[in-house]
Formats: structure tokens, C-alpha cells, sequence
């Protein structure tokens, strides 16, 4: 085995346990001859997308194997416009896709294809798992000539590009039971050990152009580690340090691991289950979307490929207003904006911010004859000691009203010294706020609070407003693992009691 002490103590102190717990609360053109499914009208995912892939995800996840239990350039500082990009533009050969003599592959999928774990999943993904894995199908072309490139670049195989079936279903909005987040379901400090920014303006993790880059270079570390591709898969899900120990306690693999020391592994349960199940539901992954005809998806709901233009635009720019000036929709800017968790980029900073291909130099203008007080939507600010909410909507030229309206209703006897702010500088910032839409402060865990259930929410609007994950407020509120109605009116615990686990 590859000597790796002083790169396993780097893994083990940023990137341990790394991306595991990955259950789900969207993928690029290739540039070659697509000889596969049909492609039909596909909207961009919806807030009821996904909650059927956290459905099925955790299904995935948690799935019991009972059958066979034994066996241009950026000024900073003002707006310009950038050189476009198009996803399919980086793309190249599929990296074997199926051909007359069936489809090929640059990890060893024969060799462990007809493992019994393998076929389970087979069955799961055409059986149970059918119709949310027909959509993860649909969804691979928006970003697969994309993440081809990136783990091209980083000399990671590309069929690697499925792991993102497994790990999210190509999704950016997904969050694990342990707080990973994104396609490549990334924990905190593992993103910022590969440069990815997570605050609370900025969470680059569910950047999908970002996150690909730091988590193909992840499995390029994992790789020079084991010196396998499965060892590196299944550390990139369990952690380096728990691989790293299972290989010592086999006898006489020290100095030659394998893909198929993973298994060994896996057989001596050395392996917690999520990971032991790990590879095989990549391996299954893999076989069905590198020849879907053959497995009877024949007609699949294609995304097209994001393309778009950058443009750097000012401190705290709502996305709202980048869509007026794109001419689009709010939707559209935040699918190709969603590391801005707040709907807003970060204050006392300029921003690049994506906008529809073809846009970038129209929108680039009319930000610049925009005044001030309509290109910056909401600024943030920090509670001293003393302030009460008249004194801060007197000081921004904001009534009482509308601070409560932008801070989750905030009581103005509970303000609390280092709170953070949002407020609605801009009309059309006022105007959100008035209709409750305005973007909502991270809240601490301090003490429980409640949030009351309006019309048409759903636990997955309530999740992504308040910085939670659906998994927490169904254990807050005492909900089933599955439960998804909600009654207009309901309380909902949306922090812990103080000292209660996250």
C-alpha cells in the first residue's frame, strides 16, 4: 500500500467523515452524439421536487437489505460584464458511453457487477426507486459535460459523474441528517478545507460549478491515499480515518489494496452499513445510466445545460433585482445563483453573480444607471446594546412594521445584543418584506422557537427559511421519518430547546 501518513493526517484533520449521512431533504451536455432516451419538457425542480427526492433518498439510505441480510475580466467594485460560459463547452467523450458493443467504463463496474448488494439496488433503482430515479436521469444533462471536465481535470475517472445520482440526485438544495449540503453533500469543514465559502450569506456548497471542483479535487486526495477508487469513494463517504483503520485490521492487505479491499471491508464490517452499501449503490447507479435504454428508460424528463454570463454587481444586491434587470424570472437567477442562501449576496462586498447566457452585457448597463437606493435591497445590521426597533427603523428610514416583517415577526422586547438584522433598504425590498418574503436571518440555537404555518408552506419552505434541515423539525416536532402535511396554523419548533441536539 501506498505510504500515506502525512496526507492521512491532513484528511483526518480537515476532511474526516467528510460527506456521510448524504439523504436528500438540480447537470451539462457533453458536446457528443446523444443516442440515448428522448428528451421531453422538463421544468427546473420546484420546492415539491424536492421533498420526493428527500423521500426517496432516504429510502436509499436507509434501505434495509432483508433478502439477502446474510449474504471578459471582473472590475471589482463595479458592475461588467464577463466571457460567457456554456457548460457543454467543457465537455468531451462520454467517457464510455454505449456503443454497438455495449457500454464501456473507466472504473471496474464488470468485475463487481453481479455482486448480490449490486443487484439489490439494480432492482431498487427499477423498482421502488423508479420514478425519482427516471427524473435524477433527466437531471444528469444540466450538469454532466461539467462534471465530466472537472474530474477530467483533476485526473479522477469520469464516470465518477454518477456519484452525484447517490449522493444527492444532482441536487443543489439537498441536506443530510448530519447537516451535508449540496450535490456533493459536503459538511462544513470539509468544504472549507477545499476553499469552498460557507457563512451565512454565502454557501458555496450548493454551488454545483464550485462544490464539483472541490469535491473532484476530495477524490483525487482519497485516491493518493488508498491507491483504489473504491477506497477513495468510501472514504469520501465515511471518512479517510475509519478506511484507514479497516485496512489495518485486515491481515496481509497493508502493502496491496484493491478495489476489492472495499469489499473485504465491507464483508468483515469494518464499515459502518451506509458506507458497506455505499459502493454497490454507485456500481448499480453506474450500470443503469450508462445504458438507460436497455433498462426501459426510454423517454426521460431532459434538463437543458445551464449556460449563462457573470457579472460583478454591488453589496448586498437582491436577486430580485438581478432578475429585473435580466429580464427573467427570480427562479431562474436563483437556480444559477444558489450558494446566495438569503436571496441577496453579501453586504460590504462586491459579487459575481450568473444571469442567463447572452444577458450579461444588457444587465451590466442597466445596473449602471441604476441610483444606489434601487441596486442594494437589504443591508445587515448588528444589535448593540440598548438599540430598540424604533431606534433602528428611525436610523435606516424603515418602519417597525417592516423590520418585524423582514426578522421572522421579531418581538421588540427580545432583541438581543449581536443579533443580526435584515433590513429592507430599497422599495422593492419593502415591498417583499410587507408580503412576508423577505430573506430571513440564520437563526442561533439559543432557546426553542416556534414558527406558524401559513398557507401553502411546506416543511421544505420552512427548512431553507429558517437554516434548518426537514429531518430536524420532524425530530423537534415529533413528526414521522416520512411525515410531509402540514395544517395552516400549526406551531412548529424551528430551534431546539437550549441544550437540545441539532
Amino acid at each position: 500500500m501506498r505510504a500515506y501518513a502525512l496526507t492521512l493526517a491532513c484528511l483526518l484533520s480537515a476532511c474526516a467523515g467528510g460527506n456521510s449521512g448524504s439523504e436528500l431533504d438540480p447537470m451539462a451536455g457533453d458536446g457528443s452524439q446523444w443516442l440515448g432516451p428522448v428528451a421531453v419538457a422538463a421544468p427546473a425542480p420546484t420546492a415539491e421536487d424536492s421533498l420526493a427526492d428527500e423521500a426517496a433518498l432516504e429510502a436509499l439510505h436507509d434501505f434495509e437489505f432483508k433478502s439477502l441480510a446474510k449474504g471578459g475580466e471582473h472590475v471589482r467594485g463595479t458592475v461588467s460584464a464577463s466571457a460567457s460560459l456554456e457548460v457543454g463547452d467543457l465537455a468531451g467523450p462520454r467517457g464510455g458511453a454505449a456503443s454497438a458493443a455495449g457500454p464501456t467504463y473507466d472504473i471496474d463496474i464488470e468485475s463487481f457487477a453481479e455482486r448480490s448488494r449490486v443487484r439489490y439496488y439494480v432492482d431498487f433503482f427499477l423498482g421502488p426507486s423508479r420514478n425519482r430515479f427516471t427524473i435524477w436521469l433527466g437531471r444528469l444533462p444540466r450538469y454532466e459535460g461539467m462534471i465530466r471536465a472537472q474530474l477530467r481535470a483533476a485526473g479522477v475517472p469520469e464516470d465518477l459523474v454518477y456519484l452525484g445520482i447517490i449522493e444527492s440526485g444532482y441536487s443543489n438544495t439537498a441536506v443530510s441528517r448530519s447537516n451535508a449540503v449540496g450535490m456533493w453533500q459536503f459538511i462544513a469543514s470539509t468544504a472549507r478545507s477545499y476553499d469552498l465559502t460557507v457563512n451565512t450569506w454565502v454557501d458555496e456548497r450548493r454551488d454545483p460549478f464550485k462544490a464539483t471542483e472541490a469535491a473532484a479535487r476530495y477524490l483525487a486526495d482519497l485516491y493518493g491515499l488508498f491507491g483504489s477508487w473504491y477506497l477513495a469513494v468510501a472514504a469520501y463517504n465515511g471518512g479517510a480515518g475509519r478506511v484507514e483503520r479497516g485496512i489495518r485490521r485486515l491481515s496481509g492487505v497493508a502493502d496491496s489494496v484493491t478495489d476489492e479491499t472495499f469489499f473485504d471491508l465491507s464483508a468483515h464490517r469494518y464499515l459502518r452499513r451506509e458506507t458497506r452499501d455505499y459502493v454497490p449503490k454507485l456500481i448499480a447507479a453506474t450500470i443503469i445510466a450508462k445504458d438507460p435504454i436497455t433498462y426501459g428508460f426510454d423517454s426521460l424528463p431532459i434538463l437543458a445545460p445551464l449556460v449563462y454570463d457573470e457579472i460583478t454587481v454591488p453589496d448586498a444586491t437582491g436577486m430580485d433585482a438581478t432578475a429585473d434587470r435580466a429580464d427573467t424570472t427570480i427562479r431562474a437567477i436563483t437556480e444559477l445563483n444558489p450558494h446566495y442562501v438569503r436571496g441577496i449576496t453579501p453586504p460590504r462586498k462586491a459579487s459575481l453573480v450568473r444571469v442567463p447566457r447572452g444577458s450579461g452585457t444588457t444587465v451590466a448597463q442597466r445596473y449602471a444607471e441604476l441610483p444606489l437606493s434601487e441596486r442594494v435591497n437589504f443591508v445587515e445590521h448588528v444589535v448593540r446594546r440598548g438599540e430598540t426597533l424604533s431606534e433602528i427603523g428611525e436610523r435606516y428610514g424603515v418602519s417597525v412594521r417592516l423590520l418585524r416583517a423582514a426578522n421572522n415577526n421579531v418581538h421588540p422586547r427580545r432583541l438581543r445584543i449581536g443579533q443580526r438584522m435584515v433590513i429592507p433598504v430599497s422599495p422593492a425590498a419593502r415591498t417583499r418584506a410587507a408580503a412576508g418574503r423577505a430573506p430571513q436571518p440564520r437563526l442561533t440555537v439559543s432557546g426553542v422557537r416556534y414558527h406558524r404555518v401559513r398557507r401553502g408552506e411546506t416543511l421544505w419552505i420552512i427548512a431553507n427559511r429558517y437554516g434548518v434541515t426537514i429531518v430536524e423539525l420532524r425530530r423537534w416536532n415529533g413528526m414521522g421519518p416520512s411525515a410531509t402535511l402540514l395544517k395552516v396554523g400549526e406551531r412548529l419548533a424551528v430551534v431546539p430547546p437550549r441544550g437540545g441536539t441539532r
